[in-house]
């Protein structure tokens, strides 16, 4: 289940036993894997997926740089929200402004860039003008 509201994308996701530490807190690495999925299905919500832009274009989206904040820990059994909101456009990157609630608290936040390579060489390429079109029209 999915929804898009004016403040972005908002996926759920549920915290398992194994994301946790010993302490039954979100291990912190752990986040960066709910932002993932996170920005895959905003992705798939715009009607791409990752692996027919790989096969049809030779290009690849890669994490750049993450800068997080963790501000309150997620436990075993959470149920959480993972928000996906497409800032700064460029040609061949998106930079996304995430955050994970559990009700209204928000637990971390961050600022993802992501950016197209070509898939020989993994050098950046140009975001294609498809995808690149609709990206505009969500920033």
């Amino acid at each position: 289940m999915t929804r898009t509201v004016e403040t972005g994308f908002f996926w759920p996701v549920r915290v398992y036993y194994e994301d946790t530490d010993a302490g039954g807190v979100v291990y912190y690495a752990n986040y960066l894997k709910f932002f993932e999925r996170a920005r895959t299905e905003r992705l798939r919500a715009l009607g791409f997926e990752q692996d027919a832009i790989r096969s049809d274009f030779g290009l690849v989206f890669a994490v750049r740089s993450v800068q997080a904040d963790y501000l309150k820990p997620a436990r075993f059994n959470d149920a959480l929200e993972v928000t996906a909101a497409m800032k700064d456009l460029r040609r061949a990157s998106v930079t996304f402004d995430q955050a994970i609630h559990r009700g209204g608290e928000i637990l971390c936040t961050a600022q993802v860039r992501i950016v197209c390579l070509s898939v020989d060489g993994f050098r950046p390429a140009a975001i294609p003008d498809h995808l690149l079109e609709r990206i505009k029209h969500v920033v």
